[in-house]
């Protein structure tokens, strides 16, 4: 076997997802810069157990966390809860930038958004999330989102 230097991947890891409610279809990012300088960031949110991890999905969802990532500009494709896969129980999402400045701007502007701050010191969302996986991906020329 000939020794690969730099593999494309390190694992493959299948999972299965069903999308929210509060965005049922995957959605093209609203992007017009190269591909080559966005910035992809995908995100799995862990819950301890099946009722603490629903309680985040309903957050996205009725407390419309969804709404907030629509209306600062996330460029959402997609919003769902994992049905098989390696971490359970838990979400993913992925949203995607222009490039990495524009990533950082609008993760500060989330955090200091009045809605989000009110949003995540409600009392029951309180401690719904037990670990958070981040990826920052980079698209190929010929991806579809």
């Amino acid at each position: 076997m000939r020794n690969t230097p730099t593999p494309p991947y390190d694992r493959i890891e299948s999972v299965l997802l069903q999308a929210f409610s509060g965005m049922p279809q995957m959605e093209v990012p609203q992007l017009d810069n190269a591909r080559s300088e966005r910035i992809y960031e995908l995100r799995s949110y862990e819950g301890p157990t099946e009722k603490i991890y629903k309680n985040k999905v309903q957050m996205f969802n009725e407390g419309d966390e969804v709404g907030l990532f629509k209306r600062l500009h996330f460029n959402a494709v997609f919003y769902a809860e994992v049905l098989s896969g390696r971490r359970m129980p838990n979400l993913m999402y992925m949203t995607t930038f222009a490039d990495m400045a524009s990533h950082d701007a609008h993760w500060k502007a989330f955090v200091n958004d009045p809605y989000w701050k009110k949003l995540s010191t409600m009392p029951e969302y309180q401690h719904n999330v037990s670990k958070i996986n981040i990826y920052l991906l980079r698209p190929t020329e010929y991806s579809d989102y």
